[in-house]
């Protein structure tokens, strides 16, 4: 791929436009009265205490269930793997706006067995969801370097008489703690990023004030809170680019708990996490739909979704195009990648902020269905490169040497040879577009369109209007939406034992 230097002047304009909202919000932020002030101490304290409580509460429940997966012949190995993984694929909002209508006085629960339940709000409520929603990251990026490991040296410890636990403890987990603290700062990421459970659980984080401060036209000190976060973003993406999970040659696969009691007692643990997280949303969801019914649901809510991200989803894919093909060339073409790898570390409402100023000074941009897709673009662009990139990588160079034996153009080669054989990594690329701008709510409530409404922000509006029953049929999609993406997530693997945590390596 060395012979295509011709994407590097696109790309580098597509790693430039990756950099505006950056030095929007900065401009922007120049205006602001206030740099910090005694409130903005008590959201940073609030968002540093659920990304610390949030990375402690996955690694406890990840790393088990990462030993279970990895070590445990189960029956149903794979089917196992993926609902401990489901978690990951389902939008965090819609658990905290079905658990926070579950949990306390007057709650679903309490409703349906009589007896009231402890309410779901606060730091104690969004610590909860988030670990239920992020922990999947470390079980992941553990397992990924658990299944490296050779097991000769835990074999020789329990020869000697170590205990199943004692090796685990003092041989496996420490060459594997590289792998556990990157999963452990995804989730604090996630966390740090989320903006609808720290508002629905009304905890004051930097993504819920921010925006307060944009719905009361604080626009600028919305931009210089953006920037605050921002810095606490590119810290932890620094902390997790250092974690590298542990990678050994690995010889004969170690098994451990082969007894059933042991197993059924690790599967039990895993229960409550799984029918939190996945069960009683649906449980919540399919009451309220045979409660209400479809009262209030228009069908172009779903329509406009289903537009809006697949024009995201074929911009992105143009766009992904020559950047990957420049960072398969040469080292400048993978700093112009790594630059567009900033959308996706920046949050959804810190990108928001920025294009509302940039609607503001372009009229003709403001409030239209143009802006919302560059939004999506900017954001998920990182999703259809490393597709697009990942597919080029594999291709035979020699192909295109041949084309240009044969008198074709560097640009007649990629076109009509290169370009054909990366449709599968595009399509793919597309698709994880698409499903993730379906799902996000805080740049759409920001950049739609007046009366663009789409799934995610109509169960938002419900929400807030307090008519949670009229939430059920768009947040069942949103979880058919969720389910697709996860399928997708591990539609690459052939065998029961397989590896996606890199994919969440962005």
């Amino acid at each position: 791929m060395k012979h295509w230097p011709h994407s590097y002047p696109l790309a580098l304009v597509i790693a430039l436009l990756a950099l505006v909202p950056v030095g929007v919000l900065t401009v922007l932020a120049a205006d602001s009265a206030q740099f910090f002030d005694t409130h903005n101490l008590k959201v940073l304290g609030n968002t540093l205490a659920l990304m610390v409580l949030t990375a402690l509460g996955a690694t406890l429940v990840g790393v088990p269930l990462a030993l279970l997966t990895a070590y445990v012949r189960l029956p149903w190995q794979r089917v196992w793997l993926i609902v401990l993984a489901a978690p990951l694929a389902m939008p965090s909002y819609i658990g905290a706006f079905t658990l926070y209508a579950a949990f306390g006085p007057g709650g679903e629960l309490n409703q349906w067995i009589g007896v009231p339940t402890p309410a779901m709000h606060g730091l104690a409520g969004a610590t909860l969801i988030m670990v239920l929603y992020t922990y999947p990251f470390v079980l992941l990026t553990t397992r990924a370097s658990l299944l490296s490991l050779d097991a000769s040296l835990v074999n020789a410890a329990r020869t000697l008489g170590m205990s199943v636990a004692a090796s685990l403890w003092r041989v496996v987990l420490p060459r594997v703690v590289n792998g556990i603290a990157a999963g452990g700062l995804l989730a604090s990421l996630y966390a740090l990023s989320d903006f609808g459970t720290p508002a629905i659980m009304r905890l004051d984080t930097f993504t819920r004030v921010i925006y307060v401060e944009y719905n009361a036209f604080g626009l600028s000190q919305a931009a210089m809170l953006s920037l605050q976060l921002l810095v606490i973003v590119v810290l932890v993406l620094f902390l997790e680019s250092r974690a590298k999970g542990t990678r050994e040659r690995p010889g004969r696969r170690l098994t451990l708990w082969p007894n059933r009691w042991q197993v059924s007692a690790l599967l039990l643990a895993a229960l409550p996490v799984v029918l939190l997280a996945i069960v009683l949303p649906l449980a919540v969801f399919g009451v309220w739909l045979l409660r209400e019914g479809a009262g209030g649901f228009d069908i172009r809510y779903a329509w406009n979704s289903t537009y809006a991200s697949l024009l995201a989803a074929f911009v992105a894919v143009i766009l992904a195009v020559p950047v990957a093909h420049a960072a398969i060339s040469g080292r400048a073409g993978r700093l112009m990648e790594r630059v567009t790898y900033l959308g996706f570390g920046v949050p959804g409402i810190v990108l928001g902020t920025a294009l509302v100023y940039v609607g503001l000074k372009l009229p003709f941009l403001y409030q239209t269905l143009g802006l919302l897709v560059i939004a999506y673009v900017l954001r998920f662009l990182p999703l259809a490169v490393g597709s697009v990139r990942s597919t080029a990588e594999g291709l035979d160079p020699n192909l295109a040497k041949a084309a240009r034996l044969l008198g074709a153009s560097p640009r007649e080669a990629f076109m009509r040879v290169t370009l054909p054989l990366t449709t599968r990594g595009m399509t793919a690329g597309a698709a994880l577009v698409f499903l993730e701008a379906m799902r996000e709510l805080p740049a759409t409530l920001m950049l739609g369109p007046t009366g663009f409404e789409t799934l995610a922000t109509y169960l938002w509006r419900v929400y807030e209007a307090g008519y949670f029953g009229r939430a059920a049929i768009p947040g069942l999609l949103l979880v058919l939406m969720s389910g697709l993406g996860l399928a997708l997530m591990f539609s690459g693997e052939r065998r029961s034992e397989f590896d996606v945590a890199e994919d969440h390596r962005h």
